[in-house]
């Protein structure tokens, strides 16, 4: 039965990038770009932190141009923390699963066992390494393009100020306030 098991899972995955493709609406020329986006360090030596950092830099940047964009009234501050909220873990984490990213990012046993796959970070840090690897696979107007579709059914609203304040935040605006 497990040779059943086995056999059944090999066709599958395949598919499944096919689908997460499909989800993206982008299709890779250099498919070993996206086997490298949803690698996580505990499963190989080549994996997807560096794929991370860009994604990191083009999610933000896109997501600081569309603020500034459609809020023209809202000053910097408050586009930084609208900003901040919706490049956040949770926002990425939800957007992951949407895409069904938790059962193809690769991981190592250890990571594997204790549930790595639907660890929030991970599956956040996978989607980054996708934004990532889509700008090196086809340049930054394809990221741009990738990160705008991800976030067209994202909740943006400038009342998201106020929940996106840390304490670093407040405490600088305590101190600013007050000439400090």
């Amino acid at each position: 039965m497990s040779k059943l098991a086995k056999s059944d899972m090999t066709p599958r995955a395949p598919l499944d990038i096919k689908l997460l493709q499909e989800r993206l609406g982008y299709t890779f020329q250099k498919p070993d770009l996206l086997m490298q986006a949803l690698t996580h360090r505990s499963h190989s030596k080549k994996n997807n932190e560096r794929l991370e950092f860009l994604g990191d830099s083009v999610l933000n940047c896109t997501v600081a141009e569309m603020l500034y964009e459609r809020y023209s009234d809202l000053d910097e501050g408050d586009l930084s923390r609208v900003r901040a909220n919706l490049v956040k873990q949770d926002t990425l984490h939800r957007l992951a699963v949407e895409l069904g990213l938790s059962g193809l990012i690769r991981l190592g046993e250890g990571e594997m066992r204790s549930g790595g796959q639907k660890r929030p970070s991970i599956l956040a840090d996978a989607l980054e390494a996708i934004i990532g690897a889509v700008l090196m696979d086809a340049g930054y107007q394809a990221a741009e393009s990738l990160v705008l579709r991800l976030f067209e059914k994202v909740a943006i609203s400038p009342t998201m100020t106020a929940a996106a304040k840390d304490p670093k935040t407040d405490l600088q605006e305590w101190l600013q306030a007050r000439r400090m």
